[in-house]
């Protein structure tokens, strides 16, 4: 194992390429509809390049968590990093309708390889003792590319159009891909048991991966829907743009402000993974909830709750993937995780559209809510049947 000052070194590009997954997703992802008229020629259109980096990942990151495992974790970390440059630079020189498309995929097919990779990284680079800020720190700087890119990517596209920021972003992933390669340490990947079809199946079947990727997955779902929503949610009721962009504001600061505090109060003992997980869901329906009230003070205290609970969960929920799988299968784990990480992404808007569709978005939000409420009443209910009944004198 390393040092503490090398292990520290080697962890800050590991963070970078955090921040330049979430980054590249949504400051090309909140601008595309304002700076690419050429390309966006309707809503389907925009909705079609959206999902593109999305359906990349959701195809590819277990295929690419295996090879880490296969290969070793550095190697794919930065050739994903070198293959999202080469792909932002093919739109920044070529900037054609068709080319983007072309580089949005590759984009996604490349974050595919690199952010299971430096999950996986950031666990073999840690004991297991400290799992937990090594994830929070990890989440921090990734929400912060979250935060950061839409109003970064927004003022390099006024600046200079969606060039500019796709050149911006290939500049960005090979300071990132340099600096890994200098810093990082080449993990060797470790001797493996025969892992037959079905050994992988009950593995990623069992309770100790499905419940905090369950987790994950509904955090996720919750970020997107509150990132989304809320500012239809505060636009109905007649608050303005900045108010409304505020409140987003909020809910990424909220999660990347409580990951490290949550990592660190798991590696001190001050909290398990199963009571943090089960808290942080109850915290996120909650927010859920405060979502249908009225006016800018439900929005808010939905924003904050929200990315309270999804920041108690992100780095518990790795922590927890971490310590129930064998270091061998480290990038088969954490790209499966990102896979369910990846639907909720997806699911979580779906779902509440489909019900506002139907309804309204206040049953959208409660529906949500209701779903991610049903893990911590479940466990509830089952810490309550494991308590032995008071014996009758």
């Amino acid at each position: 194992m390393m040092s503490g000052v090398g292990r520290g070194r080697a962890m800050w590009p590991l963070y970078a390429a955090g921040f330049t997954t979430a980054f590249g997703s949504h400051a090309i992802a909140a601008n595309l509809g304002a700076f690419s008229g050429d390309a966006v020629t309707s809503l389907l259109v925009l909705g079609g390049l959206l999902a593109l980096y999305d359906g990349a990942e959701v195809l590819l990151k277990p295929l690419f968590g295996g090879l880490a495992d296969r290969i070793g974790a550095k190697p794919v970390l930065l050739g994903g990093l070198v293959a999202f440059a080469a792909a932002s630079a093919l739109y920044a020189i070529a900037d054609s309708p068709g080319w983007l498309w072309a580089a949005r995929l590759g984009q996604g097919a490349a974050a595919s390889a690199f952010s299971p990779s430096a999950a996986a990284l950031v666990a073999r680079l840690n004991p297991a003792a400290r799992h937990g800020r090594a994830f929070g720190s990890y989440g921090f700087y990734k929400s912060l590319g979250y935060t950061l890119g839409p109003l970064l990517g927004g003022v390099l596209a006024w600046v200079g159009g969606l060039r500019l920021l796709f050149a911006v972003m290939a500049v960005l992933a090979v300071a990132v891909a340099g600096w890994a390669a200098l810093v990082v340490p080449a993990v060797a990947p470790l001797p493996k048991a025969r892992q037959t079809v079905v050994d992988l199946a009950r593995r990623l079947t069992s309770r100790a991966f499905l419940a905090p990727t369950a987790a994950l997955a509904a955090a996720t779902a919750a970020l997107s829907v509150g990132v989304g929503f809320l500012p239809v949610s505060g636009a109905a009721a007649g608050l303005g743009t900045v108010a409304t962009g505020a409140a987003v504001s909020v809910l990424a600061a909220t999660a990347a402000v409580v990951q490290p505090y949550a990592g660190r109060a798991l590696d001190a003992g001050r909290l398990t993974t199963g009571t943090g997980l089960v808290c942080g869901l109850a915290v996120t329906a909650a927010g859920l909830g405060c979502a249908v009230l009225p006016g800018l003070g439900g929005i808010l205290a939905s924003a904050a709750l929200i990315g309270a609970g999804t920041g108690l969960i992100t780095p518990l929920g790795f922590a927890a993937l971490a310590a129930s799988t064998p270091p061998d299968r480290l990038g088969q784990t954490m790209g499966s995780a990102e896979l369910g990480r990846e639907l909720g992404d997806v699911g979580g808007p779906l779902l509440v559209a489909a019900v506002a569709t139907a309804s309204t978005l206040a049953y959208g939000f409660a529906v949500l809510a209701a779903l991610l409420a049903v893990g911590p009443l479940l466990a509830l209910a089952t810490r309550r049947r494991a308590v032995p009944a008071p014996q009758e004198d």
